[in-house]
C-alpha cells in the first residue's frame, strides 16, 4: 500500500487551440502544467488560485473526467490512467465529487430520491434503497419527508446537502469539493463546512477541497497548495502556510484577506500585484510570475524555479527569491541570487 491514497505525477492537461478550414492545432492551453499533489488518507488539502488557474482542471484529471496530456494519477499506488472500463466502473465507489453550482448539478425532472438513490443503482447496491436514501437525508440535515420532492423546492444549501447526501451513498474514500459553497451565504457556508467535518470524522473521508475564500480554505484544510497558471507554486502545512508564506504570490493573497479589527485593517500593508494574469496558451518564460512579481530579477525571466522545500517540515514553495523571515532577509538579495543560481 502506497503512504499515499491520491498522488498526481507531473499531471498536464494542455487543451489544443484549432483554427482555419481543417481546424489544425495552432497552440495549446495549458490549463494544468506538470502538477506533483500527494494526499493521505484522513486529510483535507486545500488547493486556492485565481479564476483560471486549473484548479477544477486538475480536479476532473484526478476522476478521470479528463483524460491527460501527460503524467499519472495514482490511487493508493496503481496508476489509474492504465485502468479500463471495467476497472474504472469499480473505482468509481471511492472517488466522488460534490460540485460548485447546487442548482445545475440536480437533475431538475427528478425526485430527491431518485436522485440520491442513483449511484446505489449504478453499482448495483442490495437492499432497500429508499431506506437508505433517507437515512442519508438525515445525515446531511434534510428531513427524510424530502424524498419525493424536487430539486426546486429547496433553498442553495439544501440542494448542496442533497448533493453531499449523493456524494457518500457509496461511502467514498475520497472526495473532491470543486468550490462547494462559493455559490452560498455566509451563514449557509458556514453550516456545509461544519457539515464537511462532521462526515469527515464520521466516515474517516479524505478531502481535496477547491475554494476562492482564504479564510474557507485555512479553517477546513490540513495542507494547502497554491496553484498559478496551471502549476503548484507552493504547498505546506497549513498553519505554515497562512504564518509564513514563502512565495509572493502566496503572500499577496493572504493579504488580501480582511481582518475583523478594523486598526489592524488600517495599519497593515495590502500587496497589489501589478498586471494582469498572463494567458495558459502563452505564459511568460522562466517563472510564469516573474511579470507580476514585485521580487522578480532578470534572473527570473530565464530559469524555471522548481518546487523545492523551504524548510524541514515539508514547506514547498517555486521561488528564487522567496519571502523570508526578518533574520533571514539580512543575508542580501546576492547570496539569495548565488543560491539561485547553484540551484539551476
Amino acid at each position: 500500500m502506497s503512504e499515499y491514497l491520491i498522488e498526481t505525477r507531473n499531471l498536464k492537461m494542455h487543451f489544443p487551440i484549432r483554427a482555419g478550414v481543417l481546424r489544425r492545432a495552432v497552440g495549446h492551453v495549458k490549463a494544468v502544467d506538470g502538477v506533483d499533489l500527494q494526499v493521505r488518507q484522513g486529510e483535507t488539502l486545500g488547493i486556492v488560485g485565481e479564476s483560471g488557474c486549473g484548479k477544477s482542471t486538475l480536479a476532473r484529471l484526478i476522476l478521470r473526467l479528463l483524460e491527460p496530456t501527460e503524467g499519472e494519477v495514482l490511487f493508493e499506488g496503481e496508476n489509474i490512467l492504465a485502468y479500463g472500463q471495467n476497472q474504472m466502473h469499480r473505482l468509481r465507489r471511492d472517488m466522488q465529487i460534490v460540485f460548485q453550482d447546487p442548482f445545475a448539478s440536480l437533475n431538475p425532472r427528478k425526485k430527491v430520491g431518485s436522485i440520491i438513490a442513483e449511484p446505489l443503482r449504478a453499482h448495483g447496491e442490495p437492499g432497500n434503497h429508499r431506506r437508505r436514501v433517507q437515512e442519508l437525508l438525515e445525515i446531511v440535515g434534510l428531513n427524510p419527508e424530502h424524498y419525493n420532492r424536487y430539486p426546486h423546492e429547496f433553498s442553495g444549501g439544501q440542494r448542496q446537502r442533497i448533493g453531499i447526501a449523493r456524494a457518500i451513498a457509496l461511502k467514498p474514500k475520497l472526495i473532491i469539493c470543486d468550490e462547494p459553497v462559493s455559490a452560498l451565504d455566509v451563514s449557509i457556508q458556514a453550516q456545509i463546512i461544519n457539515l464537511f467535518e462532521d462526515l469527515q470524522k464520521e466516515f474517516n473521508l479524505t478531502y481535496i477541497f477547491i475554494a476562492h475564500d482564504l479564510s474557507v480554505v485555512k479553517h477546513i484544510s490540513d495542507r494547502v497548495a497554491v496553484m498559478y497558471l496551471g502549476k503548484i507554486v507552493e504547498a505546506a502545512e497549513c498553519a505554515q502556510l497562512y504564518g509564513e508564506p514563502r512565495h509572493p504570490y502566496t503572500n499577496a493573497l493572504l493579504s488580501a484577506i480582511p481582518l475583523p479589527d478594523p486598526k489592524r485593517e488600517r495599519e497593515r500593508q495590502r500587496i497589489v500585484l501589478v498586471g494582469d494574469v498572463p494567458s495558459p496558451s502563452d505564459p511568460p518564460s522562466g517563472c510564469t510570475f516573474h511579470v507580476r512579481c514585485p521580487r522578480a530579477d532578470a534572473y527570473c525571466r530565464d530559469n524555471t524555479p522548481s518546487l523545492e522545500p523551504q524548510r524541514v517540515d515539508g514547506h514547498k514553495a517555486s521561488c528564487f527569491f522567496p519571502v523570508l523571515d526578518s533574520q533571514q532577509l539580512g543575508e542580501g538579495r546576492d547570496n539569495i541570487l548565488a543560491v539561485a543560481e547553484g540551484r539551476s
